[in-house]
């Protein structure tokens, strides 16, 4: 799971699509193997990403299988774990999400920020996803610039011989302008099918609300 930028949405999108395979009766683990900006809870650092994920989940996890790297400064992962004094590495988070070993239906593995967000000097976050070869949904935050971003990130996927599977409309910003166009725009240009467009929620179950708007066939089937 990845995105255009930051705060676009990837959470709420995961954490939608979890509700929606489960109510499909699929088993799904999700994991945030990388979260940056967390806050000290009960001597541990959390992620409020990591524990949305959690709370969606049915089955029965602790959270450092969901987050396994947990960093205090919400800034970009590699520099608050350089400051912490880690490394990050795509070897240090396979061995930290033993991703083969897991039997359910559906594995979500979510991102920290954009696609090619760095671990260290020599390897991104999208290094690990090609180690791993796992299938990439693209979730874009309808905002100005949004369609180049997209773009660029399906042209840097598809370079790492990936397979981008689906794309996500959400609505971040209800002031843009011709939302409907971006979107007609991005359904045209971007070789995947629309798995969600996800309003622009206020409500307290919006997460429930937007498992509503998941076209998991698209998944399924793949």
């Amino acid at each position: 799971m990845t995105g255009t930028d930051t705060e676009v949405g990837k959470t709420f999108f995961t954490a939608s699509l979890i509700h929606a395979l489960q109510n499909a009766q699929h088993s799904v683990r999700a994991f945030k193997p990388i979260a940056a900006g967390c806050e000290l809870e009960n001597g541990q650092f959390k992620n409020e990403d990591a524990l949305a994920l959690m709370q969606a989940m049915t089955l029965p996890t602790v959270y450092e299988q969901v987050n396994p790297i947990a960093l205090q400064r919400p800034i970009a992962p590699h520099i608050a774990a350089k400051m912490e004094g880690m490394a990050l590495s795509v070897e240090q988070l396979q061995q930290l999400v033993p991703l083969a070993s897991i039997d359910e239906s559906f594995i979500l593995v979510e991102g920290a920020g954009g696609w090619l967000v760095p671990l260290n000097e020599q390897q991104t976050f999208a290094d690990y996803v090609a180690a791993e070869n796992l299938a990439v949904v693209l979730v874009v935050g309808l905002k100005l610039g949004c369609i180049n971003h997209a773009l660029l990130t399906q042209e840097s996927i598809k370079a790492a011989g990936l397979e981008l599977v689906g794309w996500v409309a959400n609505h971040i910003d209800p002031e843009m302008l011709n939302q409907q166009q971006n979107i007609e725009t991005l359904n045209s240009l971007l070789d995947c099918p629309m798995l969600a467009e996800l309003p622009f929620f206020t409500e307290d179950n919006s997460v429930e609300l937007a498992s509503r708007c998941v076209r998991i066939e698209h998944l399924v089937d793949s």
